[in-house]
């Protein structure tokens, strides 16, 4: 595929995506430290349950990186328990918060030198925590994009790479992107996709690529759609 023809593709599942699920007000926080907390306690597991961690959290007192490096190590697993790997959590949680109170300036080479801190954790504090225009990469964009042809590549440098190449550099516009391509999978681009009421069904069909989804064909949707 020409590079033309990718950004015309990316630019218009942005606004298929932005029209049909609206702002998405992501990243959740109400400082950079519940952010990177977040950022932090979400690895390998569901939002949900992070959510449970920042109450419990907040309910203690523990929601600031002052309060974090304070914390009895017991009490600060004691909370963090429904986000899964509690001790280890803990331990990047007070790393982070040590790093974060001692330094002024941030790059991402001084996040990806944290235990515990890869690519997507630490463009996810770039970009939603420190407004620095970094786009965010994880599983469901790689399979987002792998199931519309529009790479096959599934390293997380080269997605990024194929993003901030073919986009406006936007810390709105990839703040937004990120978010919708989550809700997407969450909603239809599932391990088992529904295509069927998908919004970005329309990029398939436009460029003639087979739905994913086993079973159901181009002729299916535009049935179910036009009625």
């Amino acid at each position: 595929m020409k590079e033309k023809e990718k950004k015309s593709r990316l630019l218009d599942m942005f606004e298929i995506l932005n029209k049909s699920f609206g702002p998405q007000h992501w990243w959740p926080a109400d400082s950079l430290d519940e952010m990177v907390t977040g950022a932090i306690l979400t690895q390998n597991v569901s939002w949900s349950n992070v959510e449970k961690a920042l109450a419990s959290l907040k309910k203690n007192g523990i929601d600031s990186f002052e309060a974090i490096l304070a914390a009895d190590t017991i009490l600060l697993e004691g909370c963090i328990k429904s986000a899964g790997f509690y001790r280890q959590k803990a331990k990047r949680l007070k790393t982070a918060a040590k790093f974060f109170l001692s330094k002024r300036f941030i790059k991402r080479d001084d996040l990806l030198c944290l235990n515990g801190i890869g690519k997507e954790t630490a463009d996810s504090i770039m970009l939603y925590g420190l407004n620095e225009p970094v786009f965010v990469v994880d599983a469901y964009t790689k399979r987002i994009l792998t199931r519309h042809k529009i790479t096959q590549k599934t390293d997380y440098d080269s997605i990024q790479k194929l993003f901030e190449d073919n986009l406006p550099k936007s810390i709105t516009l990839f703040n937004q992107y990120h978010a919708l391509l989550v809700k997407l999978a969450k909603l239809f681009c599932k391990r088992k996709p529904w295509c069927n009421r998908c919004p970005l069904a329309i990029d398939l069909l436009e460029n003639r690529i087979p739905f994913p989804t086993e079973n159901f064909k181009s002729t299916d949707y535009l049935l179910l759609n036009t009625r």
